[in-house]
């Protein structure tokens, strides 16, 4: 177990959970309909990935490479500028944000990809 990595995914999911409020209750009159469903995506994809953090910091006692913590980095990249993107862009309306949102969901695939790949490798 890495408690590290188990830490900022029970924090993140806090966070996550927060942001979620927020935006059903402080943003749902201040935001279009569309822009906040684009929050909403965000929270989604924000606690999805905290749950992910804290499976990775499990396997990680069991599984103790790099690769293993190179994955939790690039999830966790993934949540701030995927989740973080998608904040910024519903509330501030700018598509600068909206266009690197791109790049965190690379880094959720590449999270995530490495860890099938070190686990694909570590069952051999």
């Amino acid at each position: 177990m890495n408690s590290k990595i188990i830490s900022i995914g029970a924090f993140l999911g806090c966070l996550g959970v927060a942001l979620g409020a927020f935006g059903a209750h402080a943003l749902k009159t201040k935001l279009t309909p569309e822009m906040l469903a684009i929050w909403h995506t965000g929270v989604e994809y924000h606690f999805g990935h905290a749950l992910a953090l804290i499976l990775i910091g499990l396997i990680a006692g069991q599984v103790k490479t790099k690769s293993v913590k190179f994955a939790a980095g690039s999830i966790l990249g993934g949540i701030v500028v995927f989740s973080g993107s998608l904040y910024a862009y519903a509330t501030t309306g700018t598509t600068a944000f909206a266009m690197i949102t791109p790049i965190g969901g690379v880094l959720f695939m590449l999270g995530w990809l490495t860890l099938a790949v070190t686990l694909w490798h570590h069952a051999s």
